[in-house]
């Protein structure tokens, strides 16, 4: 049956202290795009690529103008998860290396004992939404640990079908480059086969799970592959190599994965239509990071991997129907980490005892009851001898990138081209001080012992 403004209003209640016991709990789609940049949708721009669906969610809702994630895979997809910055976890400073391997040098410890990946003793998303009485399922890519005590059932995922790792071959599923010829597709704690393009195997498997009978509200994760390398058009399958032609850099066959992506958004949603819970599911939509060289990050500075605006900023957008307005514009900074404290504010449930979230719940700004604050963000990715870091207060933007340093400010120069840092040193030492602070905040208890070596 579908939901009345009423009792949408009455769902969302139930975000804020006091609400009444017995609310209903709205559905959470979560869909996750791979290296998509914050230029390569419609909605934000992108003048040649098609993305009626996904932009859709924004027109019935709200869309992101900052909005921010890690500079790459691993790292967001445990502050998606967990709520807080990645540092708190150690060893998922940047994207876990094809075959469970170590980048820098706390991953390749971690690596070295089987404890590379996001510990089950973390708590995350779906393990506090299964407890809150949700069904939970998870379809397409992990990155967050091969071995199995990181898998996603061990995080609170009832049904689980995707790669383990950060990428693979679209059509016969191994790892590429130096991975080649090694699978790890998996369906729950099985390694198994499947024919077909990974972007349809991804979203037929949720569109399977949504039209099973349940009783229960839903937290669905749908985190695709695409548009992540190796680029192989949906449409361009050769029978005589048992896969696609890779294209590195070809736009063309770039747009193509992300027109595919678009259109299994939309049957999704459809879906949603024909269950009669489009009304009562809160959907959300982002990418992981910001585009690679196959992707736009126009007008943005820099790209994956980097801590400049383009490898940080991403899209992002949400729709609840009768809750958030139609076709609203926010500019407030937001962060991946956000989400878990904003949906569970969405399902009426209270931070757990003891826990303390480093992202922030979003509702009351998107409802109109908050109006837009400054936020103070933190970002460090390493990898091999690569040190980046960045701290954002305001609209002052501080960057340290293997040893050159900016400042910036983001309200007069969101391309970055402008370095304040001579004009303004004392600016640029109040900035490096908090973020000095902040890595000593976050220092992961789990690595003391590799400190302590």
């Amino acid at each position: 049956m579908g939901i009345t403004r009423r009792q949408c209003l009455a769902s969302f209640a139930a975000a804020f202290p006091g609400a009444a016991p017995g609310a209903i709990l709205p559905n959470i789609l979560l869909i996750l795009a791979d290296d998509l940049g914050s230029g390569d949708l419609s909605s934000y721009g992108c003048p040649d690529i098609r993305t009626p669906r996904i932009d859709s969610i924004a027109r019935q809702g709200v869309r992101f103008t900052q909005y921010y994630a890690t500079p790459e895979c691993t790292p967001t997809r445990c502050s998606l998860l967990t709520g807080r910055y990645p540092q708190r976890v150690g060893g998922l400073e940047c994207a876990i290396g094809v075959g469970d391997n170590g980048r820098y040098d706390e991953a390749v410890w971690l690596q070295k004992r089987g404890e590379l990946g996001l510990p089950a003793s973390e708590l995350t998303l779906p393990r506090i939404l299964k407890g809150a009485g949700y069904e939970t399922a998870c379809f397409g890519k992990w990155h967050l640990g091969y071995p199995e005590p990181f898998r996603p059932n061990r995080h609170g995922f009832d049904e689980y079908f995707g790669i383990l790792g950060g990428g693979a071959d679209y059509f016969t599923h191994e790892e590429f480059n130096e991975g080649a010829g090694r699978s790890y597709l998996y369906h729950n704690s099985s390694r198994v086969k499947r024919q077909g393009y990974l972007t349809d195997l991804f979203a037929g498997a949720a569109l399977d799970w949504l039209k099973q009978p349940r009783r229960r509200p839903f937290f669905l994760y749908l985190p695709f592959t695409a548009p992540h390398t190796p680029i192989q058009d949906p449409g361009g399958f050769d029978p005589g190599t048992g896969t696609a032609p890779v294209r590195q850099g070809h736009r063309p066959t770039f747009g193509r994965m992300v027109e595919r992506m678009d259109r299994w958004v939309g049957t999704v949603l459809d879906q949603l239509d024909s269950m009669g819970v489009a009304g009562r599911t809160l959907v959300l939509f982002l990418s992981d990071n910001g585009g690679d060289a196959n992707g736009s990050n126009t007008p943005l500075r820099g790209g994956k991997s980097s801590v400049w605006e383009g490898g940080i900023r991403v899209p992002c957008m949400m729709r609840w129907p009768g809750v958030l307005p139609e076709g609203k514009t926010i500019t407030q900074a937001g962060a991946a980490m956000d989400l878990l404290p904003t949906i569970l504010a969405a399902a009426g449930i209270r931070t757990p005892a003891g826990r303390r979230f480093d992202g922030v719940n979003l509702l009351p700004l998107l409802t109109g009851g908050r109006a837009p604050y400054p936020r103070r963000l933190f970002w460090r990715y390493r990898r091999g001898r690569v040190v980046r870091k960045a701290v954002r207060e305001g609209d002052l933007k501080y960057v340290f990138d293997s040893g050159t340093e900016a400042l910036h400010d983001l309200a007069r120069d969101e391309r970055e081209q402008n370095n304040l840092l001579a004009a303004r040193p004392g600016s640029a030492r109040e900035l490096k001080a908090r973020l000095a602070a902040w890595e000593r905040d976050v220092a992961a208890w789990r690595l003391r012992a590799f400190k302590a070596g």
